[in-house]
């Protein structure tokens, strides 16, 4: 991964993690995780690309023993700061690398939340799923969450901007993200896509929508001041949340892998 997210570190809880519509994202991918997971309830977590640790924190509130990283040191930093809990650790770790750094069958589940893979080309991607093959336990699972090439929100936003030759950026082979001020190579992946790239380990079990109502975090200037806008939103988001067919047009979506 090329991108080290250094620079976002100090700003990111201040403007995603708790911001309203950071907030509302992550409300939704902890309820899907969570019904996901009901019945399985993997016992080892391993977290890639975790930022700050909100959903490290969260999965350790939730009795897992997590061991959650990101490329990013300073990101680490902050993540540990926030750390109480005996069942969690942090670690710099570049995705690439988690079949160098763990054994074989260390985890019975791989996370990895808001787009984190979107940083790995195709090759990477393919390589990711191989290596995650090789750290998961027997039936092992991975819960990812993805942006998608196809976002209405995004389209929308550039027609009505008057930006028409970035109405499409995602359907390109990479397109470049400004986050907080780093230059960010992003790759877009459509369910589809996924599922051809971890056709040799996994297969896919469900994948859900997330922020398909719920608008991009960049658009929390606007929706800021019109909470019962977001609100009602909010409402439409969960009465859809099970739509699987919308998951291509969304800001992202959960898909969860089961190995082979």
């Amino acid at each position: 991964m090329n991108a080290s997210f250094d620079k976002a570190a100090n700003n990111y809880d201040t403007t995603f993690t708790n911001s309203v519509i950071g907030k509302a994202q992550r409300e939704l991918v902890h309820h899907h995780f969570s019904k996901i997971e009901e019945k399985k309830q993997p016992k080892t977590i391993l977290e890639i690309n975790c930022g700050t640790g909100e959903d490290a924190i969260w999965l350790a509130q939730h009795h897992f023993q997590v061991t959650a990283t990101d490329i990013s040191e300073k990101m680490i930093a902050v993540a540990k700061s926030k750390n109480q809990f005996n069942n969690l650790n942090f670690d710099v770790l570049d995705c690439n690398l988690v079949a160098q750094k763990y054994a074989s069958n260390s985890f019975d589940l791989v996370f990895s939340n808001f787009g984190g893979l979107n940083c790995l080309s195709t090759n990477e991607l393919q390589l990711f799923f191989e290596n995650a093959s090789q750290i998961l336990t027997s039936k092992g699972e991975l819960v990812l969450i993805i942006m998608p090439k196809n976002t209405l929100w995004e389209q929308l936003y550039f027609i009505g901007k008057g930006k028409f030759s970035e109405v499409f950026r995602r359907k390109k082979e990479f397109a470049t993200a400004d986050v907080d001020g780093e230059k960010v190579t992003t790759y877009y992946y459509n369910p589809n896509d996924i599922e051809q790239l971890a056709s040799t380990n996994f297969i896919i079990k469900t994948k859900f929508p997330i922020g398909f109502f719920i608008p991009p975090s960049y658009l929390e200037p606007f929706f800021k001041s019109k909470p019962r806008l977001l609100s009602f939103l909010n409402y439409l988001e969960k009465r859809i949340s099970t739509f699987s067919f919308l998951s291509k047009y969304a800001d992202h979506y959960i898909i969860h892998l089961q190995k082979k």
